[in-house]
């Protein structure tokens, strides 16, 4: 706790810098995703994937740089490895500073946490773990799908709520 609470800490109180923005400027219909995924060739993998699908991606190499990434732009997709720079799933960092996020400014982001150990659309645990979704990486070549499901349930689900806070003005 105290590891992950000093990593943000640090990140936090570092001196902006315009350089380590994700984004200068985002296409009109382009949504931005975040993996955070440490074996290269399954980041790679998932890049490619989410470009295909019209994502503008960032792949941080370390929780430091995912943090950096998600101070300056709230992404509308993060897929984190349950292990992405830690040895322990549950000192995630990443996911810890998520779930730390206002509800406001969490309820706009899917969160996809890749497990090893976790069944793909296991309700109980991405509850659990505070994420939108979990998808095992037996699945992984069907992960494009798997998320757009995920997502238009989401969507479903949060659209009435969405909308009458809009009529309120809270939104």
């Amino acid at each position: 706790m105290d590891d992950e609470k000093t990593l943000h800490d640090s990140v936090a109180s570092e001196v902006y810098d315009a350089s380590q923005r994700p984004f200068d400027f985002i296409e009109e219909g382009k949504e931005t995703a975040l993996i955070c995924e440490s074996d290269s060739a399954l980041r790679e993998k998932l890049s490619t994937i989410f470009m295909e699908g019209n994502y503008l991606v960032t792949n941080p190499k370390s929780a430091r740089e995912a943090l950096k990434s998600m101070m300056f732009h709230v992404y509308q997709l993060v897929v984190i490895s349950e292990n992405f720079d830690t040895e322990d799933p549950d000192n995630n960092s990443v996911l810890k500073y998520l779930e730390s996020l206002a509800m406001n400014v969490r309820r706009d982001i899917f969160v996809v946490l890749l497990s090893e150990k976790l069944r793909t659309n296991d309700g109980m645990a991405a509850f659990n773990k505070s994420v939108n979704l979990i998808v095992n990486t037996s699945n992984i070549d069907d992960i494009e799908e798997i998320i757009k499901h995920g997502i238009a349930e989401n969507e479903h689900f949060y659209g009435v709520f969405k909308e009458s806070m809009e009529k309120l003005g809270r939104m």
